[in-house]
């Protein structure tokens, strides 16, 4: 076990926006793998990567593994959120374009600020609140057009977003207590050790999504990169929520649409149109919003701080 990390807003922001960046760049690498490699094996790909990239770290440092029965509890609880929030988002890339899939899971922000108001105790402000209410109502003009051009597949990033703020709020519960190294390696072993039996028995089935299959040529490196960004992405995020509350970096990350809008747009040729572009251009501004709001309250905080010690 490790000490306790002290609140340090700033720096979770900061790595909440590297975990932006480097996230829709993961389903960017997912959604082109999507037509020739199954959802099911892409999801086991993922997280067998994890723990072999970061094996090595572990080895230098073992002592980061000693967790205590809760945590390992809880790390159970996050790994099967994740699998089940990964799988969805995969599964959604294969039929939504990435600016659309992301920004109609954006209602998760709102539901985590929700859960680390109500369950967890964290300080919420109105500005804050309202702000995420309006970045919510941004990501609904988003469902509407998608939910009729592409149907029930739309739906999917509701799961996500869903499953992703029960597991953020159960990291941000245990970030605090655990190296994010040992928590993402423990979670990868976790996960593969049920996933790779699971892979193995759905072989034959002839499922499009869940029977496995060889890959070939550029996959092999795509799959790697999958792996890579995954494990450094989410490494960031769990350090993230080490250093703030979930309700602090949750709104950071309604700036993963425009990178994700930008990535659909070289790679894929998508661009959102009409309602949905209007709706993502809402949750940006309402996410920047939140951005400039945290950063005043963070030095307005830190000049308290400065006068208090002067005054003892």
């Amino acid at each position: 076990m490790i000490p306790r990390a002290a609140d340090r807003p700033l720096l979770g922001i900061v790595l909440m926006l590297g975990f932006c960046v480097l996230a829709p760049m993961g389903d960017a690498t997912a959604k082109l793998l999507g037509d020739t490699i199954p959802v099911a094996q892409l999801v086991a790909v993922r997280f067998t990567l994890q723990v072999v990239f970061l094996a090595p770290f572990v080895v230098l440092a073992p002592a980061v593994l000693r967790l205590n029965r809760r945590v390992l509890m809880l790390t159970v609880v996050r790994t099967v959120l994740h699998i089940i929030g990964i799988g969805a988002m995969f599964l959604s890339l294969v039929y939504l374009p990435i600016a659309e899939a992301i920004a109609i899971a954006f209602v998760m922000p709102f539901l985590l600020l929700l859960l680390g108001k109500y369950v967890l105790g964290e300080e919420v402000g109105h500005r804050r609140m309202a702000a995420c209410a309006v970045a919510f109502c941004g990501t609904l003009m988003v469902v509407q057009p998608s939910f009729a051009q592409f149907g029930a597949p739309a739906l999917l990033p509701l799961i996500v977003a869903v499953v992703f703020s029960l597991f953020m709020l159960v990291t941000r519960t245990m970030a605090k207590d655990v190296d994010p190294i040992a928590l993402q390696f423990t979670s990868g072993v976790m996960a593969s050790a049920l996933l790779i039996p699971a892979l193995a028995l759905l072989d034959g089935t002839g499922l499009p999504q869940l029977d496995p299959v060889m890959p070939h040529g550029m996959a092999w490196i795509f799959l790697l990169l999958l792996g890579l960004l995954g494990t450094v992405a989410h490494l960031m995020m769990t350090w993230s929520l080490r250093f703030a509350p979930s309700a602090t970096v949750a709104p950071m990350q309604y700036l993963e649409i425009p990178v994700a809008t930008l990535i659909g747009w070289a790679v894929f040729g998508d661009l959102p149109n009409g309602l949905a572009a209007v709706g993502i251009a809402v949750t940006l501004a309402a996410g920047l919003y939140i951005v400039w709001r945290e950063r005043g309250l963070s030095a307005t905080l830190s000049k308290a701080q400065t006068a208090q010690r002067a005054a003892e």
